[in-house]
């Protein structure tokens, strides 16, 4: 009889190891690790006139799966980092000109590192700025991330359309606002295009890196590489994936 007890023990035990926590009905959303850390503050930028740099791009050269936006010294560009992979973007005699390096210091910066990404598809009906807004906080509170703390997020996709631009304030100029930002540089609305958006949602830094009619800051990357800059509103297309941090 004890060596019955004894070897049902160990089956039972070795069935648990090999059976996938999720199966074993263990909770995992512990084990979504992520942090998304920043430099600069919006509020410095509009109401101060701040515009140095905060932070230099050299020092996130060689991070993995590094996930990052923001905007260059001086507001000289837009800071589109995905998977490591620098796609800034500034102007050269009125054009967009890539700048694939990690050469440039940053007035603002919001960044974390994601390992693995859930994908989901995004409804059909979710076509407008705030629309996508609510679908986010909503998709992100069922898989259990902490909508209280800030995250990144990722929309893949053939877009409808959105407006964009690369910022390229004017030296010496102190009086900010955000028409003022999108007008500096090259701007526009681009319709019909395959696209990567880059995202950082918070409920809780507003005028640091989210503007204050919004939960959201997003920039955008067509994928033939023509724009790359931040994103003013935008019209979903059908069938685009939204990827939430995972496990």
């Amino acid at each position: 009889m004890r060596y019955i007890i004894i070897y049902t023990v160990i089956t039972f035990l070795l069935f648990a190891c090999e059976t996938p926590a999720n199966e074993r009905g263990e909770h995992k959303s512990d084990s979504i690790q992520f942090e998304v850390k920043y430099f600069g503050a919006l509020k410095n930028i509009m109401h101060k006139g701040d515009i140095s740099a905060q932070t230099d791009l050299s020092n996130f050269e060689n991070i993995k799966h590094l996930y990052a936006i923001g905007a260059l010294e001086n507001l000289k560009g837009e800071i589109q980092i995905i998977d490591g992979k620098s796609h800034n973007t500034l102007v050269v005699d009125s054009a967009i000109s890539f700048d694939r390096s990690f050469d440039k210091k940053a007035t603002l910066l919001v960044y974390a590192t994601i390992e693995k990404w859930n994908y989901f598809k995004i409804p059909d009906e979710i076509k407008t700025y705030e629309q996508l807004e609510n679908h986010i906080t909503s998709v992100a509170k069922e898989n259990d991330i902490n909508i209280n703390k800030p995250f990144p997020f990722m929309i893949d996709g053939n877009i409808d359309s959105f407006n964009w631009h690369v910022i390229n304030w004017k030296d010496g100029d102190t009086e900010h606002s955000h028409e003022k930002h999108v007008n500096s540089g090259p701007h526009g609305t681009v319709e019909n295009r395959d696209v990567e958006l880059i995202g950082f949602y918070s409920d809780s830094h507003h005028a640091i890196f989210t503007h204050h009619t919004t939960n959201m800051h997003i920039h955008v990357k067509t994928l033939d590489n023509k724009i790359a800059g931040h994103v003013d509103d935008l019209t979903l297309g059908k069938g685009m994936i939204l990827r939430l941090p995972g496990i």
